[in-house]
């Protein structure tokens, strides 16, 4: 599979750069201040600088994000580490002008890991009825939909979005979207069916309820593992001076419930609610950025305690621009302060036996100042810290760390 995707891309690189050796000029970037919310987060996959070839309508693009670190977790360290975190690429298509086609592949961990997050077609019937079908990205919350690195001050994600949601969770499906205007305001919404989670949600290494452990199941881009589907919708609405709020919800059925056609198991499901939003103040050009979701796992009664059939987390960052103008030679150079609280509960609830709050929560905190000498790339530096607290309600353990890293459209 590897093999296959580099194999694929560099076809795809090549028949693009070969005829253009002779004249550069035929290269012309399409630019995308991707700092500004001028989009709602619906947008984000069309909302990225890319670099078309003269009239052809194929276009191209991608991010690549690395950094340096050191962290100490009770005391411990590992030293110094560098980690080239990502490189993605993607690749677009106007087949006709209401028809387009785009898709995402992914590097990470160096090239450990490679995966296809999106790959689909988008056919406008109207404004308000686009159909998409392919590899879809599950538009469950804001950071899911809107994830590049370029576009964020830290050099970690958010760890409810991470440990809690799968980030860059995607799944095969079709579905519709589409917007509407009215003055100032957008309002925009999304609903799609897809494949959907599995059993891996409570069956996993991490021995806890957890739905990124169903990320390492690729078979789902091949087929259902219990003939469900996932319903994922969202609506949003915009003010283009003031911000954008979302409300989503992604729900299904997670175990297989028949075998050969005899009933196993009841239908269990896993349901997820999540609210988004990000504010600007004009005065002060001060923006927050947030989003809190629930997630209700239906677990068997034959499962211990820890596994939580409830969990719940999310993250607010405030990022205040301090300078903007030329600096080291760049003409509209931006610095920001930014700050992060981080927290998730992977199992809200109490102990059946005692009536003692079960624990396995993690809150954080993330100061941060990035230096944006253009739009599309951002250097960052991070200092983190953090609380655990296991399953019992022990007092927590502490972490922290320092960050310094980089991410760029290219």
């Amino acid at each position: 599979m590897k093999f296959f995707l580099l194999f694929v891309c560099g076809c795809v690189l090549s028949s693009l750069l070969l005829p253009a050796q002779a004249d550069t000029s035929l290269f012309k970037r399409k630019p995308v201040d991707t700092t500004q919310q001028a989009a709602m987060n619906m947008d984000a996959v069309y909302n990225r600088p890319f670099l078309q070839m003269g009239s052809t309508p194929v276009s191209m693009g991608g991010y690549v994000e690395a950094d340096y670190r050191y962290e100490r977790d009770q005391g411990v360290s590992t030293g110094h580490s560098f980690q080239m975190q990502r490189l993605t690429l993607f690749f677009a298509a106007a087949i006709d002008p209401r028809i387009r086609f785009l898709t995402e592949i992914e590097f990470e961990r160096g090239g450990k890991e490679i995966a296809i997050e999106f790959a689909s077609i988008d056919l406008t019937i109207a404004d308000l009825c686009v159909l998409r079908g392919g590899i879809l990205m599950n538009p469950i919350g804001a950071f899911n939909q809107n994830h590049d690195g370029p576009k964020w001050e830290f050099v970690d994600r958010p760890l409810a979005m991470t440990h809690m949601l799968p980030v860059t969770w995607s799944n095969v499906g079709f579905g519709a979207y589409g917007k509407t205007f009215t003055g100032p305001w957008s309002f925009g919404y999304e609903a799609y069916l897809t494949n959907g989670f599995d059993e891996g949600i409570i069956d996993n290494e991490s021995n806890r309820t957890s739905l990124p452990a169903t990320k390492e199941n690729a078979e789902r881009f091949l087929g259902s593992s219990n003939g469900h589907p996932l319903l994922t919708t969202k609506i949003a609405t915009r003010h283009e001076s003031v911000g954008e709020l979302g409300v989503s919800y992604m729900g299904g059925v997670y175990n297989q419930t028949t075998s050969d056609g005899i009933d196993i198991d009841r239908a269990r499901r896993v349901d997820v609610v999540d609210v988004d939003f990000n504010i600007t103040l004009p005065s002060l050009a001060t923006r927050f950025v947030g989003e809190w979701a629930w997630v209700f796992v239906d677990v068997p009664p034959t499962y211990s305690q820890q596994y939580g059939s409830k969990q719940m987390g999310g993250y607010v960052d405030v990022i205040q621009p301090i300078y903007r103008g030329a600096l080291f030679g760049f003409e509209r150079a931006v610095l920001n302060a930014s700050v992060r609280v981080d927290y998730v509960d992977w199992n809200v609830g109490t102990f059946k036996e005692t009536g003692d709050s079960i624990g396995d929560e993690f809150w954080g905190l993330t100061a941060g100042l990035s230096f944006r000498p253009v739009a599309q790339m951002v250097v960052r530096m991070n200092a983190r810290i953090g609380r655990t607290t296991d399953l019992l309600g022990n007092p927590p353990t502490r972490s922290g760390g320092f960050q310094v890293g980089f991410a760029s459209y290219f």
